[in-house]
């Protein structure tokens, strides 16, 4: 099911090292529609972890049209981050600031929320988004170091940016958490990424019930399969000219589809809705 977004397959195509760069990838990623914003976050300061490529991007880059300042955090993807922080310059006229750290580190969670605060002097929404997978045929491949990685990567930084970020969200700010379709569908390959797609929904849900007591919502986005840099970066070809052929929409979406949940959870729009999950999904139904 070819789209003016995305076409009804993409070339066989890997990339050695997690979590990947769009340099690499053919077709590269659409981030932006081009699409004006309407001032929804004017004001407002986001810090988004993983908002150097894929879904995070996107999302850095719809918050900044939406008048948001934002601080970017990622791993080691320096080419992809100074991109998405020029875009936000000079494209939509923004303030960006760019941390490169590891959040699986308590830490360097803290001293993420410390930059930000200096450089902005606010923080209003928080994205936890970074996440890393390693397919494996069987629980028996999983060692214990991908094992440890994998949740400290995806949930212990979830924890860690929000511990941090917290005393110093007033009301009206929101937390939003990237979790996935795997966490209701399961994943016979992702025993250990689904899992930690699991733990989010419950931190999601468990978060919103605490920090609303403070006019703090907190939300998450299910997205189903996503063109990102993660792709290539952990199947093989013939999985990667296949991703998202096995759901109701026969392709995988582009980052730039998935980006306005997030904005819409941040913005007044969804000023009702707490410890909820959207469903960004290419039409799969799940029981959740």
């Amino acid at each position: 099911m070819e789209t003016a977004f995305m076409p009804a397959s993409v070339p066989a195509q890997h990339q050695e090292k997690q979590p990947g760069t769009e340099q690499e990838m053919y077709p590269k990623p659409i981030y932006d529609t081009g699409e004006a914003g309407c001032n929804r976050l004017k004001g407002k300061t986001a810090i988004i972890t993983g908002g150097d490529s894929g879904i995070g991007k996107a999302v850095a880059i719809a918050f900044a049209k939406e008048g948001a300042n934002v601080c970017i955090v990622y791993l080691d993807e320096h080419d992809d981050a100074r991109e998405t922080g020029e875009i936000i310059k000079n494209k939509y006229g923004r303030q960006v600031l760019l941390i490169s750290t590891d959040m699986r580190k308590e830490i360097n969670a803290k001293d993420a929320v410390a930059k930000t605060l200096a450089e902005f002097g606010s923080i209003d929404i928080v994205v936890n988004n970074a996440a890393v997978q390693y397919p494996q045929q069987s629980i028996e491949d999983i060692t214990s170091e991908q094992l440890e990685n994998t949740f400290a990567t995806n949930i212990y930084a979830q924890f860690y940016l929000t511990k941090h970020a917290v005393p110093y969200l007033k009301p009206g700010s929101t937390v939003i958490n990237t979790t996935s379709v795997t966490a209701y569908r399961g994943s016979e390959a992702l025993l250990d990424y689904s899992s930690t797609k699991g733990a989010i929904v419950s931190f999601t849900r468990s978060l919103s019930q605490s920090l609303i007591k403070k006019g703090i919502r907190v939300n998450g986005v299910a997205p189903g399969p996503v063109w990102t840099p993660l792709i290539p970066s952990s199947f093989d070809e013939e999985k990667v000219a296949s991703f998202g052929k096995d759901i109701p929409m026969e392709r995988p979406a582009q980052p730039a589809e998935i980006a306005p949940c997030y904005v819409f959870l941040a913005s007044k729009e969804s000023v009702f809705i707490n410890g909820q999950v959207l469903h960004p999904n290419g039409g799969t139904v799940l029981n959740t």
